[in-house]
Formats: structure tokens, sequence, C-alpha cells
């Protein structure tokens, strides 16, 4: 029979004395983790390949991801305010929708960070090495994964600096990008047009030129640009007060998202014209600048994407070490992931993820091409699952977290009936990748990835019975 320390592990499994994170944050770090977790390099590179597709209405597809986000955060932070938790929603989906719920989205969304790893690395690699070609991008590459690894491995503070800084430059680029299309626009800046304010006319097509279909299929693409939201509902675990730090991030990812993407892109549809050549090769930032005559334009994006991948790095690194550690904790995860050093640090956990982190970059560089990109399209459509498995648990779990007197400071509007429109949404989403060719793969590739875990955990979940009779 099962132990009363082993029972209580499996329901809390971050606030056990024995091999227990340690509470290293600080509030700067998980406010400035809360930015930085929606400010990745699709921002920056990503959202001119939107533009390009859609026209000035791309930024109806950031109006609709954003409010996709804002509504499962709201969810998530919900049930996050009520049980802090490192495994954050892969424990509330144990809880609330079964033991194979929270083994299934838990180890996906573990292969989802171990997965940015390489990629993250590679775009690092890519810039370091346009600038300074005497050494190769592999080499850039790891160098920076081992870095931002070693950081990892003394203390959670080093990644809460780490990202305090990342965020700041990432937050005061991105205003000042703002700040300055904003005054060129309005004519403040003497000898400097916005040349694509005309862009939004009739002459450029309209707002939505290409139909709205081209409007969905930029959702599709914006729609994973916003994925990291949710990792301050991790990383608060590890502070003195998460429920606080929760409600805190949950109520200020609205201003976040307005600000950051739907501002920014104003700018960028004001000044470049949707259908400028350069636009999806330079990026929506870098061509804006480029217009708006800023020299080292793209010195100044290189600068800044580069800042973005390595926060992006950084995380994933973090993320990965987390969910694979409450998973240990939950027993669905080899026992060696949950010990942590003297100072909290799941090493195990932080070097497991990271070398396989590794083993898929080395396999862009030295595997076939097709094995890389059947690596990367496995994780195509985890965001989605992940926020589709957030809506079903806070579904369930609100009345159970009514009668354990939840933390009024953070609760879903208009239960259940936004609850349920997000659940439609998000399952009309997935359809629609699957009918259009640009996105099946990703979709099937997923699905076929899920279904394994799902097989996987029914089959560990019978043997770990077995062995609890045979004990009993």
């Amino acid at each position: 029979m099962k132990n009363k320390q082993t029972v209580q592990s499996q329901h809390h499994p971050s606030w056990n004395q024995a091999n227990s994170l340690a509470k290293g944050f600080k509030p700067r770090h998980v406010t400035m983790i809360s930015i930085a977790g929606i400010l990745g390099a699709g921002i920056f590179v990503g959202s001119g390949q939107a533009i390009a597709a859609a026209g000035p209405g791309a930024i109806l597809a950031y109006v609709m991801a954003g409010m996709l986000v804002i509504l499962v955060m709201r969810m998530l932070g919900e049930m996050a305010v009520a049980s802090p938790d490192t495994g954050s929603f892969s424990t509330y989906a144990d809880r609330a929708i079964g033991r194979w719920a929270g083994f299934t989205i838990g180890w996906l969304y573990w292969w989802f960070w171990v997965l940015v790893i390489p990629l993250e690395a590679i775009v690092a690699g890519a810039i370091l090495n346009s600038y300074f070609p005497q050494l190769d991008v592999w080499v850039y590459a790891l160098s920076v994964t081992a870095l931002l690894t070693i950081t990892n491995l003394f203390d959670v503070k080093n990644y809460g600096e780490f990202e305090f800084w990342f965020a700041i430059i990432k937050v005061l680029a991105i205003v000042s990008f703002i700040l300055f299309g904003a005054a060129v626009i309005l004519g403040f800046v003497p000898g400097v047009e916005a040349p694509g304010v005309v862009a939004l006319s009739q002459n450029y097509g309209g707002f939505i030129p290409n139909g709205f279909g081209a409007v969905i299929g930029a959702l599709l693409t914006t729609m994973f640009s916003f994925i990291g939201a949710e990792v301050v509902t991790i990383a608060a675990a590890e502070s003195s007060n998460p429920a606080q730090q929760i409600a805190r991030a949950t109520r200020s990812v609205i201003w976040r998202i307005c600000i950051f993407y739907l501002g920014s892109m104003f700018i960028v549809i004001s000044v470049v014209p949707w259908n400028d050549p350069l636009l999806p090769a330079h990026g929506s930032y870098q061509r804006a600048l480029e217009l708006l005559k800023v020299p080292y334009a793209k010195l100044i994006v290189d600068a800044v994407v580069l800042i973005a991948v390595t926060s992006c790095l950084n995380s994933s690194i973090y993320i990965s070490s987390r969910m694979i550690f409450s998973l240990s904790k939950r027993d669905d995860a080899p026992p060696i992931f949950q010990r942590t050093s003297a100072s909290g640090v799941p090493k195990a956990a932080v070097i497991g993820s990271t070398i396989v982190g590794l083993v898929v970059t080395a396999s862009n560089f030295f595997a076939p091409e097709a094995v890389f990109k059947f690596l990367l399209s496995s994780s195509g459509a985890i965001a989605l699952l992940v926020y589709l498995v957030i809506a079903i648990s806070q579904l369930r779990m609100r009345a159970v977290n009514r009668a354990n007197d939840p933390n009024s400071a953070c609760k879903m509007w208009l239960y259940p009936y936004l609850t349920w429109a997000v659940i439609i949404a998000i399952s009309g989403v997935m359809v629609t990748m699957l009918i259009l060719p640009n996105f099946r793969s990703e979709v099937t590739s997923t699905a076929l990835l899920a279904l394994a875990l799902i097989v996987l955990g029914t089959i560990k979940k019978k043997s770990s019975k077995k062995i609890a009779m045979a004990g009993a």
C-alpha cells in the first residue's frame, strides 16, 4: 500500500519537504517572467509573414488569438490561485479529468519545450554566425545552450535574473518602437513619413485584401506566438507568495497583449505596405525601421531577436525541467528527475531535458532533413491541446475550487458560458488545421504522439495497480 507521504506527493508535488523546489523567485522575477513569456522571437520576425498573407487585417488575427489566450489564462489563473503547483495544468488535468490526461498533457508539454531548445539555439547560432562567421552555427548553438544550462543548474534565482533583464530589454525595445512609430505617424518627426499609412486605403485592396480566409490562416500562425503566457503559473510555485503572484500576472495579461502585440502590430501595418516584397524575409520590425529611415535597422532587430531567442531558450530549459520534475513527483516519470540539489534545483531534470534538446539540435545538422521536420511537426498542435485541457479542467474543477474556499482574486468570467466558448473555438481551430493542407501534418503528428502517450499512460496505470495489489 502507498504510504501517506507518497499520496501527499501526488496531490501537492511542489510542497514536499523531501526533494522540494526552492522558493527563490522574488516578486520582480515573477512579474518580468510573466511579461517575457509572451515576447518571443515570433513577434519580431514571424508577424511579417502573417501580415504579408492577410494584409492589414492580420491585426484581427492577433485580436482573436489574444482574446483566446486571455480567457485561457483566466481559467488557468483560477485553478493556480486556488492550488499553486509547479506542474500547473498537467496537475490540474490529473485531478479534474484523470491520471491519463495529466500524464499525456504533461509529457506533450515537456516535448514541446524540449523542441524549443534546438529551435531557439539554431536561430541564436545563425545570428551570431552572420556577424562572426569564424565559427559554425552549430558551435554557437551548442555554446549558448551549454551556458544557459549551467546557469539553470546552480540556483533558480539565476534563471529569474536572466529573465528579468531579458524581459526589460524586450519591453524597452517594443515600447520604443511603438512610441517612435506613433510619433512618425502623427507627424512629430520632421523629415520622416510613414509610407504605409495609405496601405489601409482601398488603393491597396482595403483592410482585408485577401479575404477573411487569409485572416483565419494568419490566426493559426499568430496563435503560436502567444505560447508561454502560462509559464508564470509554473514559475510562481517557486516564489514566496505564489497565489498573489499568479493573480497579479493573470490580471495583467490583458494590457500586456494590448500594448505589446496589438500596439506594435498597428504601428507595423500603418508603416509597412502589406504587399511589400521584403516584408516576409526581413520581418515586420526590421522592415518598418528600414522604411522609417532608422540607421542600422538590421543590427538593432538582430540584437533584440538574439535577446528574445536566448530568453526563450532559457525558459525552455527551465519549463521542461519543471514539468518532468512534476511528472516524476506524480510517479509519471523516472524517480531520478524529482531529485533536487541543496539549493532546490532539479539538476537531473535540467540535464536530461537539455540532452534531449541537444540530440534534436544535432539531428538538424547531421541527420536527414525529414527527421528534423517530423520532430517539429509533432509539436505543431500541442499548444492548442494544452489550452483545450486547461478549459476542460477548469470546467470540471470549478465546483471543487468553490468548495475549498478559493481566492476570489482570479475568477473566470461568465462561467460556464465563456469556458464552453473557448472549448468550441479551440476545437474549431483544430478542425480547420486538419482541413488545411499546410497545417494537416501538424495536427496528425501531434495526435499520433498524444495517442501513443495515452496508451503508455494506460499501460503504466494498470501495471501500477497490479504492483499495489501485489504489495497490499
